[in-house]
C-alpha cells in the first residue's frame, strides 16, 4: 500500500496576513477596501463558502459593513449568494474561477458602452467630424477587445482543463 499523503496544516496567522495583503492589493487596484478583504477571505476559505456572520467574525467588522461588501461583490460577479439548506441564512460563495465570471460580466458592460457610442457617432455627424472619428475609434477599440476576450475565454477553458487534470493526478 502507498503512503497516505497528509494534508498540510493551515496556518491561521499566515492566512490572516494573506487576506490583508491581497485586500490591500485589490484596494490599490480600485476595489472598495472591505469588499477586497471579504473576497480575499472567501478565496482563502477551504470550501469558499461563508455566512455573513462568519465573515463578520473573521474580519472583525460590523454586519452592516459585510452587507455592503457582499452586495458589491455579487454585483460584480466575483461571488454568488446561496440559501443555506434548511435555514433562512445566506451563504456567500466564491467560485473557483471567480475572475473568469467577473471578466465576462465586464465584457457585457463593454458591449453596452460600444452600442451607446455607436449611436453617438451618428449623432455627431459621422466619421467626417473630429468627434465622430474619436467616438468611432472607441467603438472599434471595444469591438477589438470583445473579439480578443472571446478568444482568450476559449484559450482559458483549455488551460483550466489542463490544470485541473494535473491537480487530479497529484491528489
Amino acid at each position: 500500500m502507498g503512503a497516505r499523503r497528509r494534508a498540510p496544516r493551515r496556518d491561521d496567522r499566515a492566512v490572516a496576513a494573506y487576506v490583508e495583503r491581497l485586500g490591500d492589493a485589490l484596494t490599490e487596484a480600485g476595489m472598495p477596501r472591505l469588499a477586497a478583504r471579504v473576497f480575499a477571505c472567501l478565496l482563502a476559505d477551504d470550501d469558499g463558502r461563508m455566512t455573513a456572520a462568519e465573515l463578520t467574525g473573521s474580519l472583525d467588522v460590523s454586519p452592516a459593513a459585510v452587507s455592503g461588501a457582499v452586495r458589491y461583490l455579487t454585483q460584480t460577479f466575483l461571488i454568488g449568494k446561496e440559501r443555506e439548506r434548511g435555514t433562512r441564512r445566506d451563504v456567500y460563495v466564491v467560485q473557483a474561477d471567480a475572475w473568469h465570471g467577473a471578466i465576462l460580466s465586464r465584457d457585457r458592460v463593454m458591449q453596452h458602452m460600444e452600442s451607446s457610442m455607436r449611436t453617438g457617432v451618428v449623432a455627431v455627424g459621422g466619421t467626417a467630424t473630429p468627434a465622430g472619428q474619436r467616438l468611432q475609434l472607441s467603438v472599434s477599440f471595444l469591438e477589438f477587445i470583445g473579439e480578443e476576450m472571446r478568444t482568450l475565454g476559449d484559450r482559458w477553458e483549455e488551460r483550466k482543463a489542463e490544470l485541473l487534470a494535473e491537480w487530479a493526478d497529484t491528489a
